[in-house]
């Protein structure tokens, strides 16, 4: 279904006075064509999106709260400071979207397609981050890979991994930066010694040590000593 400008100002503002409760509807643009559409700054919050084509619309500064963004096609869409809190983007195409500082706080992206998208400035805490190919070219900030390797080490730690992975994992320089994750005083920093592969090596070590100080004792002949 395609809109017109008409209408779909027509659509906006009874939106708008449904979320202020004085009549109006909510927004029905379920797989709609929005194509490139003009959207900027429009307020969407909970509208419902589901399926439809927002391939390069404008969306710059829109609120999409708790929006119904479920298998939306959003590629090249410009997202850039959205406010996408708690949105539903679950299986949302979003390939090359910007999403420069946008707001992801609590957003559903399970499955969503984030292959060369441009997330610097976003904020994803509470967000279902998509662990899959989908979100390997994806573009971020050092904030969010902070946060992300804080999550790996956090989980490595708690888990039963081989030692040559910990030995990566688990240096202080990695360690440190993950300690630079933004909310470390909500969550605790990482500290080396909590290891107990450290203590096991460290024990190993003087193991190997003692005997090997017993072995030369025993190799050096009785009359030298």
């Amino acid at each position: 279904m395609q809109f017109t400008k008409e209408k779909m100002k027509e659509i906006l503002k009874n939106h708008e006075l449904w979320l202020r409760g004085c009549g109006g509807e909510r927004a029905n643009l379920r797989e709609a064509n929005l194509r490139e559409a003009n959207l900027r700054e429009a307020d969407l919050h909970r509208a419902d999106l589901h399926r439809a084509d927002l391939h390069g619309a404008d969306l710059h500064g829109a609120d999409l709260r708790w929006a119904d963004l479920y298998g939306a096609d959003l590629r090249w869409a410009d997202l850039h400071g959205a406010d996408l809190r708690w949105a539903d983007l679950h299986g949302a195409n979003l390939h090359g979207a910007d999403l420069r500082w946008a707001d992801l706080h609590g957003a559903n992206l399970h499955g969503a397609n984030l292959r060369e998208a441009d997330l610097y400035g976003a904020d994803i805490d509470y967000a279902s981050w998509p662990i899959w190919c989908g979100s390997l070219s994806v573009k971020a900030d050092s904030k969010i890979v902070r946060q992300l390797l804080y999550h790996t080490l956090r989980t490595a730690k708690n888990s039963d991994i081989d030692e040559e992975l910990k030995n990566v994992l688990f240096s202080r320089k990695l360690i440190d930066q993950a300690n630079r994750f933004h909310r470390v005083e909500e969550c605790g920093k990482i500290i080396l010694e909590e290891y107990g592969w450290i203590k096991n090596f460290l024990k190993n070590w003087q193991k190997k040590f003692a005997n090997t100080l017993r072995y030369l004792a025993m190799a050096v002949p009785f009359g030298s000593r």
